[in-house]
């Protein structure tokens, strides 16, 4: 099992930023991604960046060039830096863990909500 735990979530003007820290535990290994995924009301969820275990990493063209998403492996701790917040970033904010191969699992935080105020 692996727990994760959100944090860093709030209410921002428009242009500025959050950083959003997802916190893991329990049996992490292996190759295995996390990634941050928002879903706005009314609107389906959305992959918004992933990271891999080994460092690669990926966005939604919505995101490029605004977000970064970094990890801590000494800490498990992935973090989502949101800079030039736009009101149409506002959703609850997901953190997700993928673990691939033989021993597959998937896991999701309880959401955090990032509301950017025009």
């Amino acid at each position: 099992q692996v727990q994760l735990v959100e944090s860093g979530g709030g209410l921002v003007q428009a242009g500025g930023s959050l950083r959003l820290s997802c916190a893991a535990s329990g049996s992490i290994f292996g190759s295995s991604a996390m990634a941050w995924y928002r879903q706005a009301p009314g609107k389906q969820r959305e992959l918004v960046a992933v990271i891999t275990s080994g460092g690669s990493t990926n966005y939604a063209d919505s995101v490029k060039g605004r977000f970064t998403i970094s990890r801590d492996n000494a800490k498990n701790t992935v973090y989502l830096q949101m800079n030039s917040l736009k009101p149409e970033d506002t959703a609850v904010y997901y953190c997700n863990y993928k673990r691939y191969g033989i021993y597959k699992y998937e896991s999701w935080g309880q959401g955090t909500q990032v509301t950017v105020s025009s």
